[in-house]
């Protein structure tokens, strides 16, 4: 069976090691998961406009984009205005939605306030941040 391509949005900053989990896990062949990192940390410059544009064209390769949930998911970004978005997580949910990507969300902790954008959206949820829940998540997308 062919992996799913997709986008992991996430606080790079504070859960990365979320993601690097989720790598580990795609290792495994029993998680059928392939991602992208889509961090604006990655790409080499300082040019708002530029890591719109590299993080959009991600964004456009795939077809599901899963938003891990820390506790600064929703927290504002020095650079609201420029991005255009409270932050980059909800810059990379609003440009998912509009590349007709499905959604996928998992809060590490249920108190975490989730990102504005992706509020009543039809994303599909994983309960706790666990293979067997990601997975199903990802399953019922």
């Amino acid at each position: 069976m062919a992996k799913k391509k997709n986008i992991i949005s996430f606080d790079y900053k504070n859960d990365r090691h979320y993601k690097n989990l989720l790598k580990a896990w795609d290792a495994n062949q029993n998680f059928e998961f392939t991602f992208n990192d889509i961090t604006p940390n990655e790409i080499q410059t300082w040019s708002i406009s530029r890591i719109k544009a590299a993080l959009t064209t991600k964004i456009n390769q795939a077809t599901y984009t899963l938003v891990i949930i820390g506790k600064n998911a929703n927290k504002k970004h020095a650079d609201t205005d420029e991005i255009g978005y409270r932050n980059w997580i909800n810059f990379e949910i609003a440009r998912s939605i509009d590349n007709g990507n499905k959604i996928i969300a998992v809060k590490i902790d249920k108190s975490y306030t989730s990102p504005e954008e992706i509020i009543n959206i039809g994303a599909s949820w994983a309960m706790s941040f666990t293979q067997d829940t990601i997975i199903k998540a990802i399953q019922n997308a």
